[in-house]
């Protein structure tokens, strides 16, 4: 099982979540510990960075993630941000 850890970023966004939302959150969390390589991995400026998809209120959320200390045998899971598509490379990047 992975270490799951969480940015500050990521911390202060999640805790401004309705409980409904924040349940949805915790699966797509679970589903990413069990199958760590289910979202995207991205390229570029955001190389290592992975963003998973998942319908929260029937609009589609990303969530992006880090495996540490490689993406073949990870110990840790280390969330980095969740919100809508808009803006969200933008201030992942920052």
């Amino acid at each position: 099982m992975l270490n799951i850890t969480a940015s500050p970023s990521f911390s202060r966004i999640a805790k401004k979540l309705h409980a409904k939302d924040k349940q949805v959150l915790d699966e797509a969390i679970q589903w990413i510990a069990s199958n760590h390589l289910s979202g995207e991995e991205k390229k570029g400026d955001l190389a290592g960075v992975y963003v998973y998809k998942f319908k929260l209120n029937h609009q589609e959320t990303l969530l992006a993630y880090e495996l540490k200390p490689d993406k073949f045998k990870p110990s840790a899971l280390v969330l980095l941000a969740v919100g809508p598509h808009e803006n969200f490379y933008a201030a992942l990047k920052r």
